[in-house]
């Protein structure tokens, strides 16, 4: 990992040095891919691995990967349903304190989060951030929520702001600054994400979201860039400076999240929350740096979650 485009990844690895691996399940790894990043995480001390799956056929990948797996406890599994269903069990029963996919499809994993009755539910509504590591940015910026909510109500943004909110001052920064997005940085009528927006700023001046300095409506050029904010003369103490963009919807958000990927050569680390447990939601395309940033974000907040049980559920 070249320092000099993944330092602000190496800090997030770093700070995890301080603490214990944390017990993860790592859900159905039955590709190299997943293995080997569940592997390197443990390496690293970053996580504590409980491979859930079919016992032979992780086994067989780790054999012509050439991957030790012997130290790591090993849940059997008959097939993918099964592997998140036992995995989910193994954070109810607090055995894990993260879920990491593996090579399961992330709709059969959720599902097995989500059930009402069995599954990982709490006050909170589930969101997805990324956490990304853009090279001309001197700060890691979270986008919100990109993968998870497809068309997010004010109600849903609520949650989604305050869990990305949650996230930020686990990582280590005490009031994170947040922008809420749109085409524009007036409100106006005629665009609902402008009047969202105005609205989440006046429930977090009541009190209804906290721990985060929001403002919004904000373009995003003029959310991070203060050269941008000043030539519109906005006067915030989040314009500029934002450290989460919360996006008015899921096609909004990837597209931001994926422009920064391919065209500013970011990377883009994830991580799902509102759920008892953090979870790391991992892509065969990531590089190790993301992966490793992604163990590394779940392991923080899981730490968090330790000291403050509260933290990220209620």
């Amino acid at each position: 990992m070249p320092a000099s485009k993944h330092q602000k990844y190496q800090n997030l690895i770093a700070r995890c040095k301080a603490i214990e691996p944390t017990p993860c399940a790592v859900v159905h790894p039955c590709d190299e891919s997943s293995l080997r990043g569940a592997v390197e995480a443990a390496e690293m001390g970053l996580l504590r691995p409980i491979l859930v799956g079919p016992q032979a056929r992780i086994a067989a990948v780790a054999a012509k990967a050439g991957l030790d797996i012997a130290a790591y406890e090993l849940v059997d599994a008959p097939h993918s349903v099964a592997s998140a269903e036992a995995a989910v069990r193994l954070a109810r029963e607090g055995r894990a304190e993260m879920l990491m996919k593996g090579s399961l499809h992330t709709d059969e994993l959720m599902a097995a989060v989500v059930k009402r009755d069995t599954g990982l539910r709490t006050g909170r509504r589930i969101s997805h951030c990324f956490i990304m590591d853009v090279p001309a940015i001197d700060r890691v910026v979270i986008i919100t929520d990109a993968a998870v909510n497809i068309f997010p109500t004010l109600e849903d943004k609520v949650h989604i702001v305050q869990n990305a909110i949650d996230l930020v001052r686990a990582l280590g920064l005490e009031q994170p600054k947040v922008a809420i997005l749109s085409a524009m940085e007036t409100v106006n009528p005629q665009v609902p994400s402008t009047i969202e927006a105005a609205a989440l700023c006046k429930m977090a001046e009541r009190g209804q979201i906290t721990g985060g300095l929001l403002d919004g409506p904000l373009a995003l050029d003029n959310a991070i860039d203060l050269g941008a904010a000043k030539i519109k003369k906005i006067t915030s103490a989040v314009a500029g400076q934002a450290d989460i963009l919360v996006v008015p919807d899921l096609e909004a958000g990837n597209m931001l999240a994926k422009s920064l990927s391919f065209m500013a050569d970011a990377d883009a680390a994830g991580i799902v929350l509102g759920a008892r447990v953090p979870i790391i939601l991992t892509s065969r395309a990531d590089s190790v740096a993301t992966r490793l940033a992604s163990c590394a974000v779940a392991a923080l907040f899981a730490q968090a979650r330790r000291q403050d049980p509260t933290q990220g559920v209620a």
